[in-house]
């Protein structure tokens, strides 16, 4: 456990539980992914805000091609607004990033945004972008569907290596830029999807880690939202019932699966340490990519972790992560762990 008398970040060389520990916290940033598409420009508005509220550079990385390229709307013609996915006008390669970059800088004044190319494949790219990074950003498009920068060949492979937590961002149904006064990022007093309540907490009590426990209650203290830890099991997991059914939390959250210790104990130093964080437990039975994208409807976050593989293969990040990243409406924090 971390000391409460500083900041805790769980990527910090002090950190026993850190998957990785490549650079001091000076020199961290958060990192936003943009290829263009409307999904990767609501991700870099999304780690506008993050960057503010941890008080952290922000770096835009392009990787790819540009897909929607122009962030200029065009002349209001009493037309609804443009989709998620509208490609408004066509420029040449490497202006958006530095589009994104110029408004982040009108909206945001003192934020401090830097733009670089991601040479070679994007995903080794944003890879590489990671080591330094406290935050890795992506952008996805629609439910139900691995599109945007989810795609299989780049953001999950990233998601599976990255040695940060790596946030995926559902693209807005509006046009780029979205209206809001001068100063504000959009996105900064919640986040760039609607809702702006509480963080959720998908927790296996089998194998708790204070990596993901910290990220989910730093997220909260910043954003000043309570917390939900949802926690459970699959009904053929050591108990009846049906795998939808879901078990009315009691004193404490609920019952814990047998064998695990009870989600009391293991929140209880995270409580301490930030009380002035409401925190609301919840046992599940069933399916948990489900329960979670249910729980999180409305959330301004959900956070679910990945066990650290050292395979250089592969792009397994795990059956409850790969269902929310398909399901769930709300931004999602995948948080590597031991």
């Amino acid at each position: 456990m971390p000391s409460p008398s500083s900041p805790w970040s769980p990527w910090s060389p002090s950190s026993p539980s850190s998957p990785s520990s490549p650079s001091s916290p000076s020199s961290r940033s958060v990192v936003a992914g943009v290829d263009g598409s409307a999904e990767s420009l609501a991700a870099a508005e999304w780690a506008a805000a993050e960057a503010r509220r941890r008080a952290l550079p922000l770096r835009i990385v392009h990787i790819g091609q540009d897909r929607a390229p122009s962030l200029v709307r065009p002349p209001m013609t009493g037309a609804a607004p443009a989709s998620a996915g509208a490609v408004l006008t066509r420029r040449r390669p490497g202006r958006v990033p530095r589009e994104v970059a110029e408004r982040l800088r009108r909206a945001a004044p003192g934020l401090d945004v830097a733009v670089e190319q991601g040479p070679g494949r994007p995903a080794r790219a944003l890879l590489r972008s990671a080591q330094d990074a406290e935050v890795l950003v992506l952008g996805s498009r629609g439910l139900g569907a691995v599109g945007g920068l989810l795609a299989g060949s780049v953001s999950l492979p990233v998601i599976a290596h990255a040695p940060c937590p790596v946030v995926v961002v559902r693209a807005r149904a509006a046009a780029w830029p979205p209206p809001g006064p001068a100063g504000d990022v959009p996105g900064a007093a919640g986040d760039a999807v609607p809702g702006g309540g509480e963080v959720v907490l998908g927790l296996d009590l089998a194998r708790p880690s204070d990596a993901l426990v910290g990220y989910a209650f730093d997220a909260a203290a910043s954003r000043g939202a309570a917390l939900r830890v949802v926690h459970g099991w699959s009904a053929g997991a050591g108990h009846g019932g049906s795998g939808s059914a879901s078990a009315a939390p009691g004193p404490g959250g609920g019952p814990s699966r047998p064998g695990t210790p009870p989600l009391t104990g293991v929140l209880r130093p995270w409580r301490d340490m930030y009380a002035e964080v409401p925190v609301a437990e919840q046992c599940v039975v069933g399916s948990p990519g489900e329960h979670l994208a249910e729980a999180a409807r409305g959330a301004s976050l959900l956070v679910v972790g990945r066990r650290v593989r050292h395979a250089a293969l592969g792009a397994h990040i795990g059956p409850v992560a790969h269902a929310v990243l398909r399901h769930c409406a709300a931004p999602v924090a995948v948080v590597p762990h031991a």
